[in-house]
């Protein structure tokens, strides 16, 4: 996977949706918080666009004409690592459990206000500036490990068993808290303070608990006989 560099200058969103009004109106709110605005009404459109620009943040709605915005997000998944935020009309749970089981980092169910995407879009960017900084600008412990598992925080590589895990951004920061606070509970509300740095997530379980179900695929693990993430009901997960 490639890693986007992410500085000082303006981020670009890259937004792919064919309700025209939509796009307009997320262009519109993003370009007055000075991002720039790949907007485009079909995925093969957007599909030349991610081929020749520098993306830093991928809004795409999940009914494209062209091309389903599963689709898009697992084929933009396969080289890149940039948050990726799904729009999705309808409110079925297995919807947005598709969308963050094939990489993204969080949904936005249709209608919705504005100004709510323009704060998950600064959350997204946030984490993954975080996340793809220079190792010297990090204070956490190079390296983390539980039995077979190793996270190391500057390369940011993920091992079991010598093997190489590709994890999402989200994934991998989800996971290296976990490991720094091995043997004990880390509660969802503190998991979602300590990830994504926003209030309104701690309202909402689904995000994580998708999440934490991806990794312990990707971990080999399952949540009736953890070796690795377990569930504690009614309070949160630990290692």
């Amino acid at each position: 996977m490639l890693f986007r560099s992410v500085d000082n200058m303006a981020e670009k969103i890259l937004v792919v949706d064919d309700e025209r009004d939509i796009a307009n109106l997320l262009e519109v709110y993003l370009q007055n918080e000075n991002y720039i605005v790949y907007k485009y009404y079909c995925a093969q459109d957007a599909i030349q666009c991610i081929e020749n620009n520098e993306i830093d943040l991928a809004i795409l709605d999940i009914m494209l004409p062209d091309m389903s915005g599963f689709s898009l997000c697992q084929l933009i998944r396969e080289k890149y690592t940039y948050p990726i935020i799904m729009l999705t009309a309808k409110i079925e749970e297995t919807d947005k459990i598709t969308g963050l089981t094939l990489g993204a980092d969080d949904y936005v169910t249709k209608p919705f206000r504005p100004l709510e995407v323009v704060a998950r879009v600064k959350a997204q960017l946030r984490r993954y500036k975080k996340y793809s900084a220079p190792a010297v600008e990090k204070k956490a412990k190079p390296e983390l490990s539980y039995h077979k598992l190793r996270l190391n925080t500057q390369t940011h590589e993920c091992l079991l068993e010598g093997e190489a895990v590709s994890l999402t951004p989200t994934e991998f920061s989800i996971l290296q808290v976990l490991l720094e606070n091995t043997g004990n509970v880390v509660s969802i509300e503190d998991l979602f303070h300590a990830v994504w740095k926003d209030e309104y997530y701690s309202k909402n379980s689904s995000t994580i608990t998708v999440h934490i179900r991806h990794l312990r695929e990707k971990l080999k693990d399952t949540s009736d006989t953890p070796q690795y993430i377990k569930t504690i009901w009614g309070v949160g997960y630990k290692i």
